[in-house]
């Protein structure tokens, strides 16, 4: 009897839970599964040993997408294991709640409010309604590309492997890696071996690109490709749509031309117009959380690389499977600095105005980012004999789950090791889901005291 009452406790406070508080225990409960599933040694090569630490870190990166690794994942893992391991990147790419719902509704059950509050946590929904046709629009999209992409890649690779089974390996793998803007690779050096292939590097950044601009973008693109309207006769994309769209191509386009003017007299000094298009136009998108690289960036100049670092930070769109603080919110920093410089009190753009509450929660944003990172800087520029500069750009990788890095993952120390798996996870829940997890209970002001003006700046 006691222990019923224990287990009916237990089971109260586990549903008294708030949905971040849900989403933050799913997310490390498929970091557990997926550190016991990486594991197992019928997915290792013969020989490999793995520490506890090792398997956590490359576990973690793999269901925050980001990338980083302390070991080489061709080394490592066999080809059961490498299956085993997009498995997990499919996990964490499209997110818990998507696949949840998926595996909810193949079940025939329903999903009631507390899932459908746990789907607009997960995907940063504002409302409830549609959220389950929502996940599974995004499946199904998902689905879609990694498919074509593997066919593609696969038949193509065939050129490259000796048998059809590692082609077909590399591309699937390929596929899913570039998609989920996973980072990880099984060739043992990312894209560095098709540096002077531009078809492959094509098909990626496709699929880079296809991943991290949003999932409601690409609905709302499958919805004009279908012709089914939205408003009326005519089709309108969102405000969401389309400023996530201009700012993320914006930066690709910023990344390109700034990595080309950096580079044309360092690293592309000696390479041809179509070398120079390519290596400065892929690693911009790969920024936006691909992790992907055609060439070793430590080789790249300082100036490229704290812009590199930047655009880590920014990272993908919000609602896909990147991190960083979102496109979207530097767009609102951007255009808020803008209308204030004008002297305008709101902020007005396709004929739309912007909520105040997402102006403010934008700065939250960022500044929370600022200062977690900073504070991560300031630690393991302490604690790791490295340069600082390695740090920053390590630093910048995990929060914004790129997976690009100078070289120093292997040699960080047990506790750096630690701060780069918080990282990676933070910037897989995202900003607010940190916040609200450390926060109580949100409760209404019942009074109010008079207002006072301070100065500012």
């Amino acid at each position: 009897m006691k222990l019923i009452k224990k287990i009916s406790r237990e089971n109260k406070s586990f549903k008294d839970l708030s949905p971040v508080h849900l989403i933050v225990t799913f997310y490390m409960v498929a970091v557990s599964f997926s550190t016991l599933l990486l594991s197992l040694p019928y997915f290792h090569k013969p020989n490999v040993d793995l520490s506890f630490v090792d398997l956590l870190f490359t576990a973690i990166s793999a269901i925050s997408v980001t990338g980083l690794t302390v070991v080489s994942t061709a080394e490592t893992f066999n080809a059961l294991g490498k299956i085993a391991l997009t498995f997990v990147l499919q996990f964490g790419g499209i997110g818990i709640m998507t696949l949840g719902t998926f595996l909810y509704i193949l079940f025939g059950k329903k999903i009631g409010l507390k899932g459908r509050q746990l789907i607009r946590t997960d995907q940063n929904q504002n409302n409830l309604s549609g959220l389950v046709k929502l996940m599974l629009k995004i499946l199904q999209i998902i689905i879609v590309i990694e498919i074509i992409g593997t066919i593609i890649l696969s038949t193509y690779f065939l050129t490259y492997f000796d048998t059809w089974q590692e082609a077909w390996l590399q591309g699937f793998f390929a596929a899913i890696s570039a998609t989920t803007n996973a980072g990880f690779d099984i060739t043992g050096s990312s894209l560095i071996p098709f540096a002077h292939d531009y078809f492959v590097q094509f098909i990626n950044i496709v699929l880079l690109i296809l991943g991290a601009i949003g999932f409601p973008v690409l609905i709302e693109v499958q919805e004009l490709i279908k012709g089914k309207p939205n408003a009326g006769s005519k089709f309108r994309f969102s405000l969401f749509t389309k400023i996530t769209t201009i700012t993320f191509f914006g930066l690709l386009l910023a990344g390109w031309f700034l990595i080309y003017l950096f580079e044309r007299n360092a690293f592309f000094a000696d390479k041809s117009w179509h070398q120079t298009f390519f290596y400065s136009l892929f690693q911009s998108v790969t920024t936006r959380n691909g992790g992907l690289a055609t060439m070793d960036v430590s080789d790249f100049s300082v100036p490229t690389l704290i812009v590199i670092c930047m655009l880590m930070f920014i990272g993908a769109s919000p609602s896909s499977v990147g991190g960083g603080i979102r496109t979207t919110t530097f767009a609102i920093m951007l255009l808020t600095i803008y209308n204030f410089g004008k002297g305008n009190t709101s902020i007005k753009v396709f004929d739309r105005e912007v909520d105040p509450e997402d102006i403010m929660k934008s700065f939250v944003v960022i500044t929370t980012a600022i200062l977690i990172c900073a504070m991560a800087i300031v630690f393991l520029t302490w604690t790791e004999d490295l340069p600082t500069l390695s740090i920053v750009f390590e630093v910048s990788s995990a929060f914004g789950t790129t997976g690009l890095s100078m070289g120093i993952t292997s040699e960080l120390s047990l506790i750096g090791k630690c701060v780069i798996m918080f990282l990676m996870f933070v910037g897989r829940i995202g900003i607010f889901s940190f916040i609200f997890l450390l926060r109580g209970k949100q409760t209404k002001d019942v009074y109010h005291y008079p207002k006072e003006r301070i100065i500012i700046g």
